[in-house]
Order: structure tokens, then C-alpha cells, then sequence
């Protein structure tokens, strides 16, 4: 049986991941990134899409 990773889901802010991670994009391409925790982006405010970069925390309440 492979290792679980763990997948930690915020109430606002990026989807934490314990990593090494491959994420699989929409069109197919894949990234990756071997550092022990990542942050997934899931509001696609990032420039660095689809790690998250904070761009979430500009995002106004309304």
C-alpha cells in the first residue's frame, strides 16, 4: 500500500498538502514539488498558479 499523504482543507485560504506532491492540471501537464508541505491555490489569484503565492488575502469580504 503507497504512503498516505495528509490534505488539510482551510476554510479560506490554499489547500495544504504534505508533500513531495504531482499535481495534475486541467489541460493534463503536471507540476511538482518536493518540499514537505505545499500550498495549492484554490481561489486562481496566484501568479505562480497552482501554488498558492497569497494573493488570496487581498480578496475583499463583501
Amino acid at each position: 500500500m503507497p504512503a498516505r499523504c495528509r490534505v488539510t482543507l482551510p476554510v479560506d485560504g490554499p489547500l495544504l498538502i504534505e508533500g513531495p506532491v504531482e499535481v495534475v492540471l486541467q489541460d493534463g501537464s503536471t507540476v511538482a514539488s518536493d518540499r514537505f508541505c505545499v500550498a495549492l491555490c484554490m481561489c486562481r489569484r496566484s501568479g505562480r498558479y497552482p501554488w498558492c503565492d497569497a494573493s488570496h488575502r487581498r480578496r475583499t469580504r463583501g
